[in-house]
């Protein structure tokens, strides 16, 4: 393991980062048992001359845990349900996925 990977796991361990989540492949089925990292950030987005601010909710997985995350995944954290949309990109070592989520 190297240094990068056991300092991921340890965030992902640790109570005051991460949360308890269950995710469910396609949507369906009883899930799997996960930590998250979710986080809620303002976008800023362009048209023309104005700007929009919008509600963003962004969720990092490790890659072990959820080695498919695809869109259309569901991650139900706290007793809210969020979808995976679109794709979901890793981070340089391939070890968390950040995937833009909307509640369902």
């Amino acid at each position: 393991m190297t240094a990068f990977a056991a300092a991921t796991s340890a965030l992902f361990r640790d109570p005051n980062i991460a949360l308890d989540a269950l995710y469910r492949p396609g949507g369906i089925g009883i899930g799997v048992a996960i930590r998250v990292i979710r986080s809620a950030p303002d976008q800023v987005a362009a048209f023309g001359e104005g700007r929009f601010v919008t509600d963003t909710v962004l969720i990092a997985v490790c890659v072990a845990d959820a080695p498919d995350l695809a869109s259309g995944d569901t991650i139900e954290v706290n007793g809210l349900l969020f979808e995976v949309r679109g794709d979901p990109a890793r981070d340089a070592d391939r070890l968390v996925w950040s995937a833009e989520a909307r509640a369902l």
